[in-house]
């Protein structure tokens, strides 16, 4: 995708720390995955966590999207790559989806090629629990 075509992402200092964190680890560090992560780090608006809309997907929220092309409804909870687990919703954000995810406000919209080129386009549309909102900033 065109970066002037990519909708603006918000993300939290704290998310932004952990982040870098994750992506200088040998396991990720020369991976696709840690790239494109990498590269929306890169051009988001940072923000202290105290200071982060709720509307906003950050690190351990769990949000709604609905694929506006099928019409399907997914909750996805965003995790690190250690607590990804799929059959319950659990995306990391080193998978396209989650990096696609983080950052974006209810309404925004992503689109991706899923399996086998598929074309998905995902909107955010209501956030359920966001850690910052909540005041949970240990998670």
């Amino acid at each position: 995708m065109n970066p002037s075509t990519l909708p603006p992402i918000t993300l939290s200092s704290l998310d932004v720390s952990r982040l870098e964190s994750l992506l200088e680890a040998p396991e990720f560090r020369d991976s696709p995955a840690a790239v494109a992560l990498g590269e929306e780090i890169g051009r988001a608006t940072v923000l202290p966590p105290e200071r982060m809309p709720a509307n906003v997907v950050t690190m351990n929220s769990t949000v709604d999207c609905v694929d506006d092309i099928t019409g399907d409804t997914h909750p996805i909870t965003l995790v690190y790559p250690s607590d990804a687990d799929a059959a319950v919703g659990k995306v990391s954000v080193l998978a396209p989806v989650g990096t696609a995810l983080l950052g974006l406000s209810v309404d925004q919209q992503i689109d991706w090629q899923g399996p086998g080129g598929r074309p998905l386009r995902l909107r955010v549309v209501a956030i359920r629990y966001q850690p910052e909102a909540a005041g949970d900033l240990a998670r």
